[in-house]
């Protein structure tokens, strides 16, 4: 142990000290654009294979390549994501005034209606049997998380983008960060991975296989859940059921869930069409969503082919985790961190010499 008399053990002292101010002032700096430079650093890794093959069309003109793909960012934050968010924060709203309607004229009315349905009628009357809960409670307290729930998504539809992002200022802040990480992104990788210390051919295999399970979790989930979400908002617009875009977004997030996925979403919906006497739409809605249920079977291992396998548990808990601890970007940002740290976790295990006997 180092003698405290020792004049190295207060430089030292002083040091660690030094260097734990230093940090917390770097926080507290960054602090306030941790949402613009995740959102930065998430879409200059989905659009690097764009920087690559735009350079070199470009005739090795990086910097235009990266100016260009960051123009084309911020036409589509101001265009078609920006008029999605609002689209989605207004059908939100709709239907939450929707139900607000319903609920003020039929309280207590629908009761036997639900009481009708073959799954429900049982459950129902099992609750007001055994746990001493009516119909009318079940109906009113279903009506109401509905509402608030769809309260909720409104606020948060309305302003997603720019809610994420923060302010103007932040949005601008977002995109000149994203520039620089486009362009200079592969280096500054490659700088960071340098500082592991590992030999030179085993820091290569870790960036190829964190870049791989980075990319999977993207490609094979991001990206398919989008799809699926897309295919089933179509699918209720087809319909003529309310808020396709709500649902769609939904039917995106629950994509991920391991036991129902999208069909937690268009199943009731199709139950519901049916108790409307709707047939036919409800012969379309089933169709569309057991094709969109069954989409990520042959689509997922078509993005993610050549790369790695990430477990579903894992992404599920990224999403959830991620949206609760960072809010709109740690949907994407969540399954990424977790799928990066369980490569970290397999790749030291695969390259640990074995013990010496």
């Amino acid at each position: 142990m180092t003698d405290p008399a020792d004049p190295r053990f207060y430089q030292r002292v002083l040091a660690v000290a030094g260097l734990a101010l230093l940090a917390a002032l770097v926080y507290q700096i960054l602090e306030p654009f941790f949402a613009p430079l995740a959102w930065a650093i998430f879409l200059a890794f989905l659009l690097q294979p764009a920087q690559a093959r735009l350079a070199g069309l470009l005739r090795g003109r990086s910097s235009l390549a990266a100016s260009v793909l960051t123009i084309f960012v911020l036409l589509m934050f101001i265009g078609p994501l920006a008029t999605l968010a609002v689209a989605f924060g207004r059908q939100a709203a709709g239907l939450a005034s929707l139900l607000q309607q319903w609920l003020e004229q039929n309280q207590g009315r629908g009761v036997s209606d639900l009481a009708s349905l073959p799954l429900l009628g049982p459950a129902l009357q099992w609750l007001d049997q055994y746990a001493s809960v009516s119909a009318d409670e079940v109906q009113a307290w279903l009506l109401k998380t509905a509402k608030k729930l769809f309260e909720k998504l409104a606020a948060l539809g309305g302003a997603a983008l720019l809610g994420a992002l923060g302010t103007v200022l932040n949005f601008t802040v977002m995109l000149f960060l994203l520039f620089f990480f486009i362009r200079d992104g592969r280096v500054m990788a490659r700088a960071a991975i340098g500082l592991v210390p590992l030999e030179r051919t085993r820091r290569d295999e870790l960036w190829n296989r964190l870049g791989a399970v980075a990319r999977a979790v993207v490609l094979g989930t991001v990206v398919t859940a989008m799809i699926q979400g897309f295919l089933l908002g179509i699918g209720f617009s087809l319909v003529d059921l309310p808020a396709p875009v709500v649902f769609g977004v939904i039917a995106a997030v629950l994509s991920i869930v391991p036991f129902g996925g999208t069909a937690l979403v268009w199943v009731p919906a199709v139950g519901m069409l049916l108790f409307q006497g709707r047939y036919g739409a409800a012969i379309v809605l089933a169709v569309t969503g057991l094709v969109v249920s069954t989409v990520d079977n042959f689509l997922k291992p078509l993005l993610i082919s050549g790369r790695a396998f990430v477990p579903t548990l894992a992404v599920f808990i990224g999403v959830l985790g991620g949206l609760f601890a960072f809010g709109v970007i740690g949907m994407f940002l969540g399954p990424v961190v977790i799928a990066l740290a369980l490569a970290l976790v397999n790749f030291t295990r695969d390259t640990q010499q074995p013990m010496p006997r």
